[in-house]
């Protein structure tokens, strides 16, 4: 008798209710998905189209780390990458992390198979490393 029974209250609300308790959620989706997923879509898709255009004389770099050249497309899932002279290994394409340089398609059918290392835009990038760029950024030039 001290303690007065419960009643369940009627479900009196309006419609607005429940749309501001649940625009948080939909706020929280959508920074999600600009913030996370789109970016993380956009790096898959640039990946899987660098590692499709690999073509024999690229110089890569593997998820391990081992700094090569490609000698030899296997198939479609594996590379034949030459880490040093004389060494080739076999390497599954989805694990290139990244193409150091690109080769040129060669320009006639004379030298089929034939392809050479992709040349800097200019002379000024030639050699010039993170060190040179930075003294570009700086405003100071190299000396010849």
């Amino acid at each position: 008798m001290f303690i007065s029974p419960a009643y369940a209250q009627a479900l009196g609300g309006d419609g607005a209710s429940t749309m501001t308790s649940l625009l948080p959620l939909v706020l929280i989706f959508v920074v999600f998905y600009l913030l996370l997923i789109r970016p993380q879509q956009k790096k898959m898709k640039q990946h899987r189209d660098m590692v499709a255009a690999l073509r024999r004389g690229d110089r890569v770099v593997t998820g391990g780390g081992l700094v090569g050249t490609v000698t030899k497309v296997v198939s479609d899932t594996e590379l034949q990458v030459e880490v040093a002279e004389g060494v080739k290994v076999r390497v599954v394409r989805a694990t290139i992390s990244e193409v150091l340089a690109k080769t040129e398609p060669g320009k006639d059918k004379g030298e089929k198979g034939q392809t050479k290392p992709a040349e800097p835009a200019n002379d000024s990038d030639k050699g010039g490393g993170l060190a040179g760029g930075l003294g570009k950024l700086l405003g100071g030039g190299r000396k010849s």
